[in-house]
């Protein structure tokens, strides 16, 4: 739950599974409603951390995160795999 002094703010990143995931859409206040209001309609899950969407969203749309978030973000991704239900080859939960 926010503050009610902070603004909303969303990041979206995409991630392909070969380069660093990337931050496609960034914004804040209604900006930021939208971005989450797409990513629930098609079925995105959304994790919910005000300080990393801080920091990412000093990024620009198109970069690359940086390499000091690849773990933080790593886990991310594989959280939101596993709530989808998918695996890596070889993984039995």
């Amino acid at each position: 739950m926010k503050k009610p002094d902070q603004e909303p703010i969303a990041v979206a990143l995409k991630y392909d599974g070969v380069t660093a995931p990337k931050i496609t859409a960034k914004g804040t206040d209604t900006l930021a409603d939208a971005i989450i209001e797409i990513a629930e309609e098609h079925g995105v899950p959304l994790h919910n951390d005000p300080e990393l969407s801080k920091f990412l969203a000093t990024f620009d749309v198109g970069d690359e995160i940086p390499e000091m978030l690849y773990r933080v973000v790593a886990e991310v991704i594989a959280f939101a795999y596993i709530v989808k239900g998918k695996f890596p080859d070889g993984y039995h939960p």
